[in-house]
């Protein structure tokens, strides 16, 4: 009897190799990669997002990548639909889904019961200006006394995720950790596989990949989407790397400054995504550096 198709997940941090196992486990398992990463969504955002080049995919089909333009901004809600459709359409054509990315939000709408309240676009905007005036700390006091929950699990300095959990506790007049339930069984029954490294060799595989980024032409394709309009664009002109470029074509053209910024940025936000998915004790957690990690992985799910 063949075993029921069941999905993966393949997370974890930036630059751990979750890019490759995603693909060698779509090889071996008769699957196709579905894309997690927010910023990989964007057509035209390659060098910088470190996105699968076709050689790369090696014949897999990969999904929900180059959906968007930058000047549109990215939704979880739309990314939620999206990303369950593909799923479901994969499962019901008998092929494996393997979701694939480092955004632990955009995972996590796909495999729990998260909710995405409406916006109101004045709210918003008096709580944008708030922001401006009064300063991200401040809204983020207001945000600890109204809903401490959600509070814990948002960053002080995120002023965007802050203005919108306090945007829907007024709008809906509840907590904005309503909408943020604690994991429970995987939608799916998806096995979600975690991909980590040590610390101090992450840190040197980010170092490098930002190396290769900027000599592989990370600030010619910045200008270039500076033309199809990535400084409007609210989510894609503040992608790393693409904003430590836009500040200095705004300002000296030191573009090694540029990748020195990228870098530790990049580092700082490898230990935010490393809080974020040790968090959810349904990962089972391997090394990324182990050169028989497809096989590992393979292993345990009984394949």
């Amino acid at each position: 009897m063949n075993s029921p198709v069941v999905p993966i997940a393949v997370v974890g941090p930036t630059a751990t190799g979750k890019t490759a196992l995603a693909v060698d486990l779509a090889r071996v398992l008769g699957g196709e990669v579905v894309n997690a990463d927010a910023m990989q969504l964007y057509r035209g955002m390659d060098i910088g997002t470190a996105k699968a080049t076709e050689a790369e995919r090696r014949g897999v089909p990969h999904h929900l990548l180059d959906v968007l333009e930058v000047t549109e901004t990215a939704s979880v809600a739309v990314y939620q639909r999206d990303a369950r459709a593909e799923v479901e359409r994969l499962l019901a054509g008998g092929r494996v889904p393997v979701l694939a990315g480092g955004s632990g939000l955009y995972v996590q709408a796909v495999l729990d019961d998260l909710r995405f309240p409406g916006t109101d676009p004045a709210v918003r905007a008096r709580l944008d200006a708030e922001a401006a005036e009064l300063g991200t700390a401040a809204l983020y006091t207001r945000l600890g006394e109204r809903d401490p929950v959600a509070a814990a699990k948002i960053l002080p300095t995120n002023t965007r995720r802050i203005v919108r959990a306090l945007e829907v506790i007024e709008i809906t007049g509840e907590p904005f950790s309503a909408n943020l339930p604690e994991p429970g069984p995987a939608r799916y029954g998806t096995v979600l596989i975690g991909v980590d490294r040590d610390a101090g060799e992450l840190d040197e595989r980010v170092d490098e990949r930002v190396r290769r980024m900027f000599a592989a032409g990370l600030v010619d394709e910045v200008r270039e989407l500076e033309k199809r309009g990535l400084r409007e664009g609210k989510t894609a002109s503040r992608a790393l790397g693409y904003q430590q470029v836009l500040a200095e074509l705004d300002g000296d053209g030191d573009f090694e400054a540029a990748a020195a910024a990228t870098a530790q940025a990049t580092r700082r936000f490898v230990r935010r995504q490393r809080s974020w998915f040790r968090r959810d004790q349904r990962i089972r957690w391997f090394d990324g550096a182990d050169p028989g990690l497809a096989a590992r992985v393979l292993d345990t799910l009984g394949r």
